[in-house]
C-alpha cells in the first residue's frame, strides 16, 4: 500500500533540514548500496556520520513521532536513521529498478532492522527540477510519485521501484526504512483503514458513542493479535 503523508515537516522544520543537508559532505551513493543496487544507483549521498545529517535526521524522526497518519500507517517498531540523497541533472543521476535489502544494518553495525516499509521524504520543490519521479510497482501497475517539499511517501520495501533520471536541476530527499510492529502489508492496510474510519465516525458521533468504543476495541484486539513488539 502506498501512503502519502502531506506536510510531514512544518515550514520551519523543512527550512532547517534543508540548511543542514545542503551544507553537508556528499559522497558517491553506491557506498551504502547492496550488491545488486550498486549496479543501478547513480546519485550522491550524505555520509551517515556527518553531524549535519544526524541533526537533520533527528528533526525528521521527532516530526514523524507526532504525525498521526505516519504512526497509523507504519505502526513503527523501529525506524532506521534517515539518509539523504541528491540527484543532479548535470551528472545524469538516476536509480534504476531495484528492491531494497530485506535487512539493513545500522551505520555503526551495532544492530539491524527488517525493512517492512520504505520512506522517501521530498526536500526539493517539485518545480525546481525535471524528472526524478519515484516510480513504484505493485499489482495495480506503476505509480509515479513526485511530491511537494516536506511531503513523504510510504511504500512496501518489497516493491520494485526506481528514481527516474533528473534532467534539470537537483532533487534532494531523505530516505529510510521502518520495521513495523505488523509485518504483513495487508494487515497494516486493514488497520489503517479501520483507524481512519473510527476517527471519522468519532468526529460525527463523539468518542463515547458505544459503536466507537466497540470498534476501537476491535482495532486494538486485531493489533494485539498481529503485532510483533
Amino acid at each position: 500500500m502506498l501512503v502519502a503523508v502531506p506536510a510531514a515537516l512544518s515550514g520551519n522544520e523543512l527550512a532547517e533540514v534543508r540548511r543542514l543537508v545542503l551544507s553537508g559532505a556528499w559522497e558517491d551513493g553506491r557506498a551504502t548500496a547492496g550488491k545488486q543496487s550498486e549496479l543501478a544507483k547513480r546519485n550522491l549521498q550524505l555520509k551517515a556520520e556527518c553531524p549535519d545529517a544526524q541533526a537533520a535526521g533527528e528533526i525528521i524522526l521527532a516530526a514523524l513521532a507526532n504525525n498521526g497518519l505516519f504512526m497509523s500507517a507504519a505502526l513503527p517498531k523501529r525506524v532506521f536513521p534517515p539518509f539523504f540523497n541528491r540527484y543532479d541533472a548535470d551528472s545524469g543521476h538516476g536509480f534504476d529498478n531495484h528492491v531494497d535489502n530485506a535487512i539493513r544494518y545500522l551505520p555503526d553495525r551495532s544492530d539491524r532492522i527488517r525493512t517492512d516499509l520504505s520512506a522517501t521524504l521530498f526536500l526539493s520543490d517539485p518545480d525546481s527540477y525535471d524528472g526524478g519521479e519515484l516510480v513504484i510497482e505493485d499489482t495495480y501497475g506503476e505509480h509515479a510519485v513526485k511530491l511537494s517539499a516536506g511531503d513523504l511517501v510510504l511504500y512496501p520495501s518489497a516493491s520494485l521501484h526506481r528514481v527516474e533520471p533528473v534532467t534539470r536541476g537537483s532533487r534532494v530527499a531523505s530516505f529510510f526504512w521502518i520495521q513495523s510492529m505488523v509485518r504483513d502489508d495487508g494487515q497494516r492496510t486493514l488497520l489503517l483503514e479501520m483507524d481512519a474510519a473510527i476517527r471519522t465516525l468519532a468526529t460525527n458521533l463523539g468518542d463515547k458513542d458505544p459503536a466507537i468504543v466497540s470498534l476501537t476495541g476491535t482495532y486494538h484486539n486485531l493489533l494485539r493479535r498481529w503485532a510483533d513488539c
